[in-house]
């Protein structure tokens, strides 16, 4: 008997992925906490935002789709450590920045290895989980990017009034490098091979992994190529779901502390103060959208059924939520109903992002992962090149009624994607 094992090592591995995603959104949510400041020491404005969030976004939608490959080619303990050395690289090196330009060409090293952490944490959540636990699996991590989001603006704004923006990105690159030391003594393997598992859980996850019927079974380990993966309607179900409802996520991720400043004419400090709150809204819903999803499982619904109704529900709570925004004439009142937002959005996409494990086998989930956060992101640039002109003079109306009108088209995304089950070979 091995004596060495740890109980519950399931929990402590997608731990420290949340972990890993609290730094990743700290990392990138520095720049918009201190842009009124970074703005005016350097005589920035939001058009050269937008410019240097968009090559952000270019980098982050190649990330996507190479990382994707290579956690599928050389495993998630290795994929993750490249990933987190770009990017914390990237971002501590933000304190030589001098102009949008310099911006731009450390925000697309930050975007190429922050990107690895998406198709990162679907393919360990793939690995470690059985099928009834991976929505909640996904929860978890989503709520470690909720929770960064909610970290960031304190803590950045607390490291700028005590030693200025340059140092601040230094600090918050650190993180990073501090995260790599317990995941290399953690993630020795997956759960097949790892010498601290006790056998009942490997035993548990690995039998939760296999196909529920003998037919299912046989096409288990089908591996399509990228040609034969693009062939399939639930490939392209997720790539044009995602496509459509992550722009509604970095709209505020990225113009919030900007909407906190023109709308309500908030400086750093007070976005700090105001800023996280939303997040909190956000993390909730992504731990109950995965709690519910789980439950409905153990319950004997289908998977199809199941994620599907949780899906529909985030996309339900959003809508009103939008237009309640758009006219919000207080900020506590527009912090609460963008809150409402996040919480709808991440007990969303907590299930949206599980498809590509339902889908397919573990050596095909990066791959589609990475292809659909690509997709995502491209949709961003698009939406957030539309920004400036949409809050011309501080109207900020037509920014919320675009996340609205996107709403529809996610659903309608996964409706024609087909049922959510194991994708047999041809």
């Amino acid at each position: 008997m091995n004596t060495n094992t740890i109980k519950g090592l399931r929990w402590l591995v997608i731990t420290l992925v949340a972990i890993a995603t609290i730094i990743n959104y700290i990392d990138r949510s520095a720049l918009a906490v201190m842009w009124p400041g970074i703005a005016s020491d350097l005589g920035m404005d939001k058009r050269d935002y937008a410019n240097i969030l968009s090559v952000f976004l270019v980098g982050y939608a190649v990330g996507q789709s190479l990382f994707g490959k290579l956690f599928d080619a050389l495993g998630t303990r290795i994929g993750f450590l490249l990933s987190i050395l770009l990017w914390s690289g990237a971002i501590a090196l933000h304190f030589m920045a001098r102009s949008a330009m310099s911006f731009g060409f450390f925000r697309v090293l930050l975007g190429v290895g922050e990107a690895g952490n998406w198709p990162g944490a679907t393919k360990a959540i793939a690995e470690w989980f059985p099928v009834r636990e991976r929505a909640l699996g996904q929860g978890i991590f989503g709520a470690g990017a909720s929770l960064g989001s909610v970290i960031a603006p304190p803590l950045v704004a607390a490291l700028y009034a005590w030693v200025g923006w340059k140092s601040t990105f230094l600090l918050t690159g650190a993180l990073g490098f501090i995260w790599i030391v317990p995941w290399l003594i953690l993630y020795k393997s997956g759960p097949g091979a790892h010498p601290w598992i006790s056998a009942e859980e490997r035993a548990y996850i690995l039998e939760g992994q296999r196909a529920a019927t003998a037919q299912d079974a046989r096409h288990h380990d089908y591996v399509p190529t990228l040609g034969q993966l693009l062939r399939h309607r639930q490939s392209w179900g997720v790539i044009a779901a995602r496509f459509f409802i992550d722009p509604v996520w970095w709209l505020f991720v990225s113009w919030l502390p900007l909407y906190l400043n023109e709308r309500f004419h908030f400086d750093v400090k007070q976005i700090g103060m105001f800023g996280w709150v939303p997040y909190v809204g956000a993390a909730l819903g992504a731990l109950l959208g995965g709690w519910l999803c789980g439950r409905l499982l153990e319950r004997g619904w289908s998977v199809n059924r199941a994620r599907k109704l949780v899906i529909g529900a985030g996309l339900v709570i959003m809508l009103p939520a939008l237009l309640l925004s758009a006219a919000a004439e207080t900020p506590l009142l527009a912090v609460l109903s963008i809150g409402v937002i996040l919480f709808g959005f991440q007990a969303a996409i907590t299930n949206i992002q599980t498809l590509p494990s339902d889908f397919f086998s573990g050596k095909t989930v990066g791959t589609l992962a990475g292809l659909s956060g690509t997709s995502a992101v491209l949709g961003v640039i698009i939406c957030m090149q539309l920004v400036p002109e949409l809050t011309a003079g501080g109207n900020y109306t037509p920014f919320f009624v675009l996340g609205a009108l996107l709403l529809p088209l996610v659903f309608i995304s996964l409706w024609l994607g087909g049922t959510v089950a194991r994708v047999r070979a041809p």
